[in-house]
């Protein structure tokens, strides 16, 4: 047996025994973690990305990408979500030859100010309410087409007086073949909480499984990539309040769907499409489409360009920089931005 279907076995088994830490189907506590912060990614949908060319930023879904051509790549993101709230992110990676590719970062959310009140509605005071994630991936290429990856995440929460810490693993693993097609698979938020909100509470994290292939065209300057999100998990429609899955579970009137109509629903809900241009070697425009988020967030009467997103990037001396807008309500879409930077550019002669 060749070694690449060994890597492939081992990796598979890896999957297979964690997932039953994970919680299989519905969301949990941390949820914010799976909240992208980098341009690039909302651009081409929001979630795990399965391109390798030496982007540091993919490496926080997917970190079987980090590669030892990230050596001394730095890389900085906001998000100027809707009112006061604002993520931000930093990263930088590092390579060992021994040992391989290692990325740190540190993620960090913060949802503003809030007035405290007396019975009488009198302001008394402000809280805050914030989030962080404190990461560190590693990754190394077994051979020519294949790599693995791993991130650590120690995950906490502050919300006024109340507060919550975690720990978390993502692993994940590539294979391109020999003609240049690209399939990640990855099982992510596999961990625990360790300090609750509330000592009767046991929260479980947001797991979830994604595989994701891509494809640059060979005559053509246009690169596509396919997602399914939540492997785990079939069925991602929002049950009613009523219990019963035929009826909306906003406007509470029944739903006309029919097998065929039902099935591409839902299976929709787990696809995420996007692609890029490349116009010359500085700049890349990019689109992409979340079905699921469309479903979950547009109104029935105004869908506008819920679900859509789109993005560019553009390479300006030793400096990468990339803006997106992702679309999630017809009132207004965060803006994206994210700053590449090769430090080991500067050192050179």
């Amino acid at each position: 047996m060749k070694r690449i279907y060994i890597y492939i076995i081992v990796f598979l088994n890896i999957l297979l025994s964690v997932q039953s830490f994970g919680q299989i189907g519905g969301r949990g506590v941390y949820d914010f973690v799976d909240a992208t912060v980098s341009a690039r990614v909302a651009a081409l949908g929001g979630s795990m990305v399965p391109i390798k060319d030496n982007d540091l930023q993919l490496a926080l879904f997917n970190p079987s990408l980090i590669s030892a051509e990230m050596n001394h790549k730095l890389s900085l993101s906001y998000v100027d979500y809707f009112t006061d709230i604002n993520f931000a992110s930093i990263q930088y990676a590092r390579s060992f030859e021994k040992i391989g590719n290692f990325a740190a970062s540190l993620q960090y959310n913060h949802y503003g100010t809030f007035d405290y009140t007396d019975e009488t509605g009198q302001i008394t005071g402000e809280f805050s309410a914030s989030e962080y994630a404190m990461i560190v991936g590693w990754g190394r290429q077994l051979d020519s087409n294949f790599s693995i990856g791993a991130n650590a995440k120690i995950i906490g929460t502050q919300y006024e007086s109340y507060s919550s810490f975690g720990l978390a693993v993502d692993v994940a693993g590539s294979y391109v073949t020999s003609s240049g097609w690209l399939m990640s698979l990855t099982a992510r938020n596999i961990g625990t909480e360790l300090k609750t909100y509330l000592p009767s509470e046991n929260n479980s994290l947001p797991f979830s499984m994604q595989f994701g292939v891509s494809k640059r065209l060979d005559h053509v300057p246009v690169r596509f990539m396919l997602l399914y999100d939540h492997i785990q998990k079939w069925d991602l429609t929002y049950p009613s309040q009523n219990g019963n899955a035929d009826t909306d579970p906003i406007t509470g009137e029944p739903t006309t769907q029919n097998g065929f109509e039902k099935f591409g629903d839902q299976l929709m809900r787990h696809i995420i499409i996007g692609s890029e241009l490349y116009i010359g070697k500085n700049l890349t425009l990019r689109g992409g489409y979340n079905y699921k988020r469309r479903q979950e967030l547009q109104i029935p009467d105004k869908a506008g360009m819920v679900g859509f997103s789109w993005g560019f990037g553009v390479r300006v001396s030793k400096f990468s920089i990339n803006y997106a807008r992702s679309t999630y309500h017809v009132i207004g879409s965060p803006n994206y931005l994210t700053i590449n930077i090769n430090l080991g550019e500067f050192s050179k002669k």
